[in-house]
């Protein structure tokens, strides 16, 4: 692929797949203010967006076998544990933006599960079986991601058990 092509499709996933989930938070927005149909407007916009960003994703080459994309995504995990967050983080702390600091703070404390859980799953693959992976529970409120058991609130925001979404 040409790189100037490629660099616009890498561009429009990017633009795509936050257009897919602004229009989520929007739905779930309107819907709170009583606006039903803005919310399924939003909603139907949102879901062809991701088909968007799919698509452009499946045009890049970018998904390749369960292994490899495995493989990629603890590489994900790992830059943003090691590098992205951390510098992030201090960022924010420097400037005094204290919401922004407490969403990376957990995002980045929900992606060392991520990655371990990914491992756990490439360990499994590499063996030519499918990884045993119990329920996975995440906070709808802060993305804490567990398995097993979702417990009574969430360590990481405090959120209720009934936050937890079943996976």
């Amino acid at each position: 692929m040409k790189k100037m092509t490629a660099t616009n499709l890498h561009d429009s996933l990017a633009g795509e797949s936050q257009a897919h989930i602004k229009y989520m938070n929007f739905a779930e927005k309107a819907e709170q203010e009583g606006y039903d149909n803005v919310s399924r407007l939003f909603r139907a916009a949102s879901f062809s967006e991701g088909v968007h960003a799919s698509r452009h994703l499946v045009a890049l080459s970018g998904v390749l076998s369960t292994a490899e994309n495995l493989e990629g995504a603890i590489g994900g995990e790992t830059f943003e544990i090691e590098e992205m967050y951390p510098a992030y983080i201090e960022v924010a702390k420097m400037q005094g933006e204290s919401g922004a600091q407490k969403s990376m703070t957990r995002a980045f404390e929900c992606e060392k599960v991520h990655q371990q859980l990914y491992k756990l799953a490439k360990e499994a693959v590499d063996a030519g079986r499918d990884a045993e992976i119990p329920a996975v529970f995440v906070c709808g409120h802060c993305g804490f991601t567990m398995h097993g058991e979702a417990p009574d609130k969430c360590p990481l925001c405090g959120a209720p058990r009934s936050a937890f979404r079943e996976f």
